[in-house]
């Protein structure tokens, strides 16, 4: 009981959260862009500022712009928002408030077929992670640091200015909130398409088919802005806490736990995203 009350909860909080930063019902209809002056401010999920709906900017997406920025002006106000976030919450965010990751929530809850003859091999059985985890788990790092940080910084063009690379090359979030409403509401830039949104169609079609099968694979393995969060996981404000008497390392904590970790040993992982499920599962009531 309440094991199921928590996980509706946490979609409930996702969904209302979803609606509330991408709340612009008019930018849907007509095509338009939100540019009023919470526009301005950063909302602490992924959150496509092209978005016709999003009321607020994405920390990432803003962070590039002004590393990227010819007049090398550096806004303090960006930084202090992910240390804020992060120290407070962590990869509760993630877990609760970040729209693609409630994408990815409902997709994995889909049932995924499976016949008498698969069953026995193992096909199309879901998984928590992707073969080869443990060095995978590292990409979000690298792409924060390669895409997000040093190629604005270094690659420019002929006046100086650079660009948002992981905005640009990989997010699926602001393909699939912001790319695809904005060319079904103009079908005059459908003309114009060329590679790059393909390729970006195409990194977000393997993301949305792979959700089917592992549990979010793009914030396990690229999503930049859960790899800062992960980074203030453990010392957050929001932390797990093992009360290490009633504990007796049954394993059922991981057991529950969409993302394999093992939550007696390393409770406050950087992977852990706060869904709860450890706490719902521990038949001691060890895990605070």
């Amino acid at each position: 009981m309440v094991k199921s009350f928590r996980q509706k909860f946490r979609i409930f909080v996702q969904m209302g959260f979803t609606a509330l930063t991408n709340g612009y019902a008019a930018g849907f209809v007509n095509g338009t862009l939100y540019k009023g002056d919470t526009k301005f401010l950063c909302v602490p999920g992924l959150n496509c500022y092209s978005c016709p709906g999003a009321l607020g900017s994405c920390p990432i997406g803003s962070l590039q712009a002004v590393l990227s920025d010819r007049n090398h002006k550096f806004s303090f106000y960006i930084l202090g928002f992910l240390m804020v976030f992060g120290a407070l919450l962590g990869r509760f965010v993630c877990g609760w408030l970040c729209p693609f990751g409630l994408v990815q929530d409902l997709i994995h809850r889909i049932p995924v077929p499976r016949t008498r003859g698969n069953r026995a091999s193992g096909a199309f059985q879901k998984r928590k992670t992707l073969p080869g985890h443990r060095f995978l788990k590292w990409l979000k790092y690298a792409i924060l640091l390669g895409f997000v940080i040093i190629l604005p910084l270094t690659i420019l063009d002929i006046v100086g200015q650079g660009q948002p690379w992981f905005c640009k090359y990989i997010c699926p979030s602001g393909t699939l909130f912001a790319g695809i409403p904005m060319i079904a509401s103009h079908p005059e830039l459908r003309s114009a398409l060329g590679w790059l949104f393909t390729w970006k169609f195409a990194i977000l079609i393997v993301l949305l088919i792979l959700s089917f099968f592992v549990y979010r694979p793009f914030c396990q393995y690229l999503c930049p802005l859960g790899a800062v969060y992960g980074l203030f996981n453990p010392v957050a404000l929001v932390k797990l806490r093992i009360d290490e008497e009633a504990c007796t390392k049954c394993q059922a904590c991981r057991r529950a736990c969409p993302l394999d970790i093992d939550v007696w040993k390393n409770p406050n992982s950087p992977e852990c995203i706060r869904c709860g499920r450890c706490k719902d599962a521990c038949p001691h009531g060890a895990i605070h």
